[in-house]
């Protein structure tokens, strides 16, 4: 994904078990997930919560390091997010895992709550919020007051549509945090997301949505085309459910972990007592009856009664046999940029860098070259550190006119999230009629870490149900109830 010479991850090492030197298949392992990221850590974690008896469960990452799409970056010592970065206050399974795992929460600051925005069509600002250096709390209150007056008065009453969009949306994510014994064991993805009143934002665009609810065309081509150019690097014809999330994740109270939210993957991982395989690529899957069989790059073989796929098969090069089919879909690519130095205010026709918003993001125009440019840390009035996100690569020249110091410059090439559109087709959670899973269908919807999480319980019950030989539940003529009473989390 990125080159070692690019990157310095802060992430947990952690020791690869030994492999049998003739490379003959070992004993049948009752468990194999392939990959190490949000959705690999989630499912090892529900499956011993659920079945602490499951006898071994193995974990296959290519990479040096677990975490897969959450990563940090460390520039002349301090550490930034690179990867998925931000989550949202009623993210139920995240907020336990940090809880379980005594990790720290870290919310906005109070000059990232009151963050400035700028909106740039390549040659002008369309529209920047109000900007001042002041600590007075008062001063900062009336500031933050006006740039919402301001908002409301360019955009109008759809700002406040936009809100109630978002919470409904919401409110139906809700229903996958019920009780078990209220909420089905899905064996796909329609029924998952048909369940919680979902299915159909995956039928049209946000675009179709918006403007079936009667949204400001400005607000569209303005402020939400810049939100989901940010979040998912694309524009309001991604489908309507990836953009309600997207929409969710620009509003406040948002967190992350301190230190990294690789963390959560790295101590699910630990407690679940997982067989640990960093630096091991599968190249192949073969179903020999009773099991299958998992060949990876470095020569070994080994024999699997279950075997999870936990990682997008969009640019998987590993061979299946017999083979698979799932509908075709490409990855959208975010290169995400980092820069230690200093903006350069006349690429942006301003005088001062003092006069640049801290969050600059941007319209759909084939004529811009990046999708946003944010201030990670302010070091000293010279001294700033940047994040940008792209579709493609920034070139040096590129750079060098954007900024007018630039002492320290990090890539990373991120196949990030499905490359939405609509109406949504999606892979199956069951690759065949045995035991062969892809818990990633579920990307198709939404990709987050919490859809993922959200996904890998589910997978970690149709598992487990199966094997019982149970079948799992549809989600026609089943009640459900919404009420705090019946929430997995009543606490949070």
């Amino acid at each position: 994904m990125f080159t070692a010479t690019l990157i310095t991850l802060s992430l947990l090492s952690l020791t690869i078990p030994s492999s049998s030197s003739d490379h003959q298949p070992q004993s049948t392992t009752d468990v194999c997930i392939i990959g190490s990221g949000i959705a690999g850590s989630s499912l090892a974690h529900f499956l011993r919560k659920y079945s602490p008896t499951t006898a071994q469960i193995r974990m296959f990452e290519r990479h040096p390091v677990v975490g897969g799409r959450m990563a940090t970056v460390t520039i002349a010592g301090e550490t930034f997010e690179a990867g998925a970065s931000i989550l949202h206050p009623k993210n139920y399974h995240a907020l336990n895992f940090t809880h379980m795992l005594n990790l720290k929460v870290k919310g906005p600051s109070a000059s990232e709550s009151s963050f400035s925005l700028g909106i740039w069509d390549g040659q002008k600002f369309l529209f920047k919020t109000i900007d001042s250096n002041s600590k007075n709390q008062i001063v900062q209150y009336f500031i933050s007051l006006a740039n919402s007056l301001r908002m409301l008065f360019r955009y109008g009453v759809s700002l406040l549509k936009m809100n109630t969009f978002v919470e409904v949306t919401v409110d139906n994510f809700l229903k996958y945090y019920e009780s078990e014994e209220s909420r089905p064991i899905f064996s796909n993805v329609e029924d998952m997301l048909k369940w919680a009143d979902l299915y159909n934002l995956t039928t049209h665009t946000l675009e179709e949505e918006l403007v079936g609810l009667k949204f400001s065309p400005l607000l569209i081509q303005e402020l939400i085309t810049v939100i989901t150019r940010i979040n998912y690097g694309q524009s309001v014809r991604i489908s309507g459910l990836a953009g309600a999330v997207s929409l969710a994740g620009s509003g406040g109270d948002l967190w992350s972990v301190e230190g990294g939210n690789w963390q959560m993957a790295a101590g699910l991982i630990n407690q679940s007592d997982v067989t640990l395989h960093l630096q091991e690529e599968i190249s192949s899957i073969t179903n020999v009856g009773g099991f299958y069989e998992l060949k990876s790059t470095n020569g070994n073989s080994y024999a699997c009664q279950i075997t999870v796929v936990a990682t997008p098969l969009d640019e998987l090069t590993t061979q299946f046999t017999p083979e698979i089919s799932i509908p075709e879909r490409k990855l959208q690519h975010t290169y995400a940029t980092f820069v230690r130095g200093l903006l350069n205010p006349a690429y942006f026709g301003l005088n001062s860098v003092s006069d640049l918003p801290e969050l600059l993001g941007t319209i759909e125009s084939s004529e811009l070259q990046f999708t946003c440019i944010s201030v990670l840390k302010e070091h000293n009035a010279n001294d700033f550190t940047y994040k940008l996100f792209s579709r493609q690569s920034l070139t040096d020249a590129l750079l060098d006119q954007i900024f007018s110091i630039r002492n320290e410059t990090i890539r990373i090439n991120w196949g990030a999230y499905p490359h939405y559109q609509a109406p949504e087709e999606f892979a199956p959670f069951m690759l065949d009629d045995r035991h062969l899973y892809y818990v990633n269908a579920f990307e198709n919807a939404a990709s987050t870490m919490e859809t993922s999480a959200v996904a890998a319980e589910n997978m970690a019950r149709l598992i487990l149900s199966r094997l019982a030989g149970q079948q799992p539940l549809g989600s026609y003529g089943l009640k459900s109830s919404t009420s705090d009473s019946n929430l997995q989390h009543p606490e949070l």
